[in-house]
């Protein structure tokens, strides 16, 4: 994974994401912008920002499997030989 460029979306995500950036200009900043604007800040926003939100994703994930895994004793634990300590 090191060395991997940036997050990349399928066309059918990057369609999805220009047409809302296009509709985020148009609603909240009284202003159109074309596909090429909105696929070069699509293309800032995951080159820049992009590996902060995907580490902060990794680190969640690794806290939730770290958490999983620190109750595996009392989740999982089973008596060995537990034929003859049956009262």
């Amino acid at each position: 994974m090191r060395g991997k460029p940036t997050i990349d979306l399928s066309a059918g995500a990057r369609t999805q994401a220009r047409a809302s950036i296009k509709r985020y200009f148009a609603e909240h900043m009284d202003e159109e912008i074309g596909d090429l604007k909105a696929d070069l800040l699509l293309g800032y926003v995951l080159e820049e920002l992009g590996p902060t939100i995907y580490n902060r994703a990794i680190a969640d994930a690794r806290a939730f499997f770290e958490e999983r895994a620190a109750d595996l004793d009392g989740v999982c634990y089973r008596a060995e030989f537990p034929f003859w300590t049956k009262g």
